[in-house]
């Protein structure tokens, strides 16, 4: 049985004043992250009263995944930052004209809500939940900026994820046009739909995948869908809700 145990204590930016812990193990076919869900560099503001507040993350996760023949699509979470991160690129908001805010968690008009693009973000394309979960919806220039390499963090299923910039590019490409339905206007990005997965047009896959240093791995993007959004391996279930190993929060956003 392989035994490994990393722990980082992470200096925050200036202007903090908590140090986050991350732990990062692995002991036979499973990986696991823990962290306090504090990251390590300055965030906010967002709506009123909100905030980071400490968690109790524990996500696990495969330590030798293999690819399948089936793509999964039920993770809300994406994956975990070595810095003990949430990824979780999806909202569970939806365009709906009789909302003050023009969207709810109505799903009825079939038009969801983009976080990137469609919601309020820090600097950090970040923000947090209803109960202080902070977690990125896009890339955090604070943190791929001072990478040791390329690992950004692992995949839901296990497979590495990796940032390269403009050296990965997404086959999700903005829609032409006008929207023929619900909110109209262009397809400007403020909804998932406004996005197509166009085979070939860039260096990945559905699932924002790809071979890289001999193996497959996906890609944290500049660009939509920023993280993986579906799966080629086994899903772990601490990333199917929204908070890992806990039910998901009421609110996201």
């Amino acid at each position: 049985m392989k035994t490994l145990v990393t722990t980082l204590a992470l200096t925050l930016l200036a202007g903090g004043a908590l140090q986050a812990h991350v732990t990062i193990t692995v002991e036979g076919d499973q990986r696991c992250i823990t962290s306090d869900g504090v990251p390590d560099h300055d965030t906010g503001s967002w709506r009123a009263g909100a905030s980071v507040e400490e968690q109790n993350h524990t996500f696990c996760m495969d330590a030798t995944p293999e690819l399948t023949d089936t793509i999964i699509r039920n993770a809300r979470i994406s994956g975990i930052t070595l810095t003990g991160i949430p990824m979780r690129p999806g909202t569970a908001e939806y365009y709906d004209p009789t909302s003050e805010r023009g969207y709810s968690r109505d799903p009825s008009s079939g038009w969801n809500v983009e976080g990137v693009g469609g919601l309020i973000m820090d600097a950090q394309n970040a923000h947090v939940d209803g109960d202080g979960m902070y977690h990125y919806h896009g890339i955090p220039s604070a943190v791929v900026d001072r990478l040791d390499g390329t690992l950004f963090g692992y995949a839901a299923d296990g497979f590495e994820i990796h940032y390269v910039g403009a050296q990965a590019q997404s086959s999700w490409q903005l829609k032409s046009g006008e929207r023929e339905s619900g909110p109209g206007g262009t397809h400007d990005g403020t909804y998932v739909q406004d996005y197509e997965f166009v085979a070939g047009s860039g260096d990945l896959d559905e699932c924002n995948g790809g071979m890289f240093g001999g193996q497959y791995v996906y890609f944290a993007t500049d660009t939509y869908p920023f993280f993986p959004r579906c799966f080629k391996g086994t899903v772990s279930s601490d990333f199917i809700g929204g908070r890992g190993n806990r039910p998901p929060p009421d609110g996201d956003g």
